[in-house]
């Protein structure tokens, strides 16, 4: 995989950061170079289009976009480009219910694929990312089924501790 960017993370402001970095995580440990940043649909919606209008120019492939309150950053993103958009809802206020809905409920003709509230909404964002490159990019694939095997063999192994610790009868 070349060295430039392919995933675009990016957040409403610094307090979404927490949550985010679970997406970088997994990039991380799948080896996807990415680059993150943050631009507000509503306080810098200048900065947002210009950025995502340049997101193709550079090489990037998927958008992560994480919000939290009215959320309306993942929308605004795909509204201005063909990239697949993936929103991540954050929590700030209703439980993170208000930024589900702002995300989830968009126009027909303008798709976001919306995960879970919060990191483990923005650790499947990145899974998602990382599933939708593995098209195109060789070796992703592989990790990936890596990665399924050893959630798979983490549930065996916790099935097999607590079968022996007699907590639960049998498997």
């Amino acid at each position: 995989m070349s060295g430039k960017s392919l995933v675009a993370i990016i957040m409403g402001s610094e307090s979404d950061l927490p949550v985010m970095e679970e997406a970088a995580q997994i990039l991380k440990e799948f080896n996807v170079p990415y680059e993150i940043t943050i631009s507000s649909a509503h306080r810098s919606p200048e900065r947002t289009v210009e950025y995502v209008r340049q997101a193709t120019e550079k090489g990037i492939e998927v958008i992560i976009a994480g919000a939290g309150g009215a959320a309306h950053l993942p929308g605004v993103i795909a509204a201005h480009t063909i990239l697949p958009v993936i929103g991540v809802p954050i929590e700030s206020s209703l439980l993170g219910f208000d930024s589900l809905l702002s995300i989830v409920q968009m126009p027909a003709g303008v798709p976001v694929a919306t995960m879970a509230i919060g990191k483990a909404g923005a650790r499947n964002a990145g899974i998602l990312a990382v599933q939708i490159l593995a098209g195109k990019h060789e070796g992703l694939k592989e990790k990936l089924n890596n990665f399924k095997q050893s959630l798979k063999a983490k549930v065996v192994e916790q099935a097999n501790k607590i079968s022996k610790d007699g907590a639960g009868g049998k498997t």
